[in-house]
């Protein structure tokens, strides 16, 4: 291939990339941010399951076997890390390394090869960064976190976006599968004895959510989520009922998933701990009366990453910074982006159209994402948007709000019939969120043939709202944009928000 690319990468600017190594029980992962940032994207994300937690419980020694095979991964780590161009690396360790005899040995051999500290987190340190890792990629969250690895788990409250006290128990899969001898019925006492002296918080009514951390659990909620044919793959904030979670890991908790419906969307060498996991999990939301479960991506890697922000940047919203991202990238003009939240609060104030807190946020996002598409062939764009939004590695939303950005903006490019719109899509909405995506998709279908989707006009266009309807306003210095393809969109909007809308110029 001849030539040369100029110096766009399709990446934003900052200090570089940054990596985490994550040395834990069962795996051991290095994960490449883009950068440090309030959502920080992946560039690169790989794990090994070296098992070095395998035999603590019974022998208290690393298998010698485990510590080969991670040191070779962490070869490969080590020149992954150089070409990707790292500019900081951190390096955490977990409970095999911090309760093994010959832990120390161990690190030691990893500190000279990596030429970086490692950190061997206490069982408080761990909560305390899986619950910053939840916080992370979550909005306002209030309930419990646990992070269930191979030596451990870890529980904390969560309240107020800061994390409670942290306390940790030796049931991490592998730990807790050795010390039950890979029975179930053992595996279940020990998990109701460990628990039985814990104190748990007093959640009030709607509060009793628990967050769950982990690979385990996150294959079991991956099994849960095949099972019942729920329309996204996207696990982050994946949401059942408490009583529907107990119910489940009852019914999973059979060795090695035999004769489970779908059992195989779980990796083989997963499959002997998820049951395992389930009989935890059971207990957990049995022992906190839990009203719901929450599956999060985000964990110990994130909570590292969070804590090493400005105060000013943990604050910010992530659902509006990860648009804002997607929006630098991708659309046309990301200062008309920001024309259009303003131009849309001009139009929602006008209207008295109520908003929670949360319903504005999601329409900031929209208005920042509306034209992330415009390079895919006109046909497409609303498909393609609907499909990067629905898929999208966002946090700080559950799963009818990001049902409610990738309609808003669909509806934008493809028009409002009700019929065109991915039935998936209308599986996860709520009512009020449908009706409210139309009404913005239907805003933003005028605000795009005003402006050709580029900066500088809408703070022309007026708004104001009058005894008859709507009237939209255009200075005289931009009245040649009036035309009827723009005012048969005004009428399309009428309809939608049932309130007659005029053009006018003044």
């Amino acid at each position: 291939m001849t030539g040369q690319f100029k110096p766009a990468r399709g990446r934003l600017n900052g200090a570089g990339p940054v990596a985490v190594i994550d040395i834990g029980s069962n795996s051991v992962r290095l994960v490449v941010y883009e950068r440090k940032a309030r959502t920080p994207t992946m560039l690169f994300n790989e794990k090994l399951l070296a098992g070095l937690g395998r035999g603590v419980a019974t022998t208290g020694r690393l298998a010698e076997e485990s510590v080969n095979m991670a040191l070779g991964e962490l070869t490969r780590f080590k020149a992954l890390i150089e070409h990707t161009g790292c500019k900081d690396l951190f390096i955490v360790a977990t409970a095999a390394a911090r309760d093994a005899e010959n832990g120390p040995e161990f690190v030691r051999q990893v500190e000279e090869f990596l030429e970086t500290p490692v950190r061997i987190l206490d069982g408080s340190e761990e909560a305390y960064y899986s619950a910053l890792g939840v916080i992370a990629g979550f909005w306002q969250p209030r309930g419990i976190v646990g992070d269930m690895g191979g030596g451990s788990l870890e529980l904390v409250e969560i309240a107020d976006n800061k994390p409670g006290k942290g306390f940790t128990f030796p049931l991490g899969g592998l730990r807790l599968s050795e010390e039950a001898e890979g029975k179930i019925a053992n595996a279940r006492k020990i998990t109701e004895s460990a628990l039985k002296g814990y104190d748990w918080p007093n959640l009030a009514p709607g509060e009793r959510t628990f967050y769950a951390v982990g690979g385990t659990w996150r294959s079991l909620g991956r099994l849960h989520l095949m099972q019942n044919n729920y329309p996204l793959h996207v696990m982050h904030n994946y949401e059942i009922s408490a009583e529907e979670a107990i119910e489940f890991c009852r019914k999973i908790a059979v060795p090695n998933l035999e004769g489970i419906e779908m059992s195989e969307v779980v990796s083989k060498q997963r499959r002997p701990l998820v049951p395992i996991g389930a009989v935890v999990l059971e207990q957990v939301l049995l022992s906190m009366k839990a009203e719901r479960l929450v599956f999060s991506a985000t964990g110990v890697r994130e909570g590292l990453l969070h804590e090493k922000l400005s105060p000013e940047m943990q604050a910010e919203d992530p659902v509006i910074e990860a648009a804002r991202e997607l929006c630098t990238l991708r659309s046309r003009s990301p200062d008309h982006a920001l024309e259009l939240i303003d131009w849309t609060d001009r139009v929602f104030k006008e209207l008295e159209i109520e908003e929670t807190a949360n319903e504005t946020r999601l329409r900031h996002a929209a208005c920042l994402l509306a034209d992330i598409g415009w390079r895919a062939h006109p046909d497409y764009r609303g498909e393609q948007s609907l499909n990067i939004i629905s898929n999208a590695s966002f946090v700080g939303l559950d799963h009818a709000s990001r049902a409610y950005l990738a309609a808003a903006v669909f509806y934008r490019h493809q028009g409002l019939r009700e019929g065109a719109l991915s039935p998936v899509i209308r599986q996860l909405f709520t009512n009020r969120l449908r009706i409210r995506a139309k009404v913005l998709g239907a805003i933003l279908r005028v605000a795009s043939l005003l402006s050709a989707s580029m900066a500088g006009l809408l703070p022309k266009v007026g708004i104001e709202k009058t005894d008859a309807g709507l009237v939209i306003i255009l200075d005289r210095d931009i009245a040649d944009l009036d035309g009827e393809r723009l005012r048969k969109r005004v009428a399309q909007l009428a309809k939608v928000i049932e309130t007659d809308v005029q053009m006018k110029v003044g």
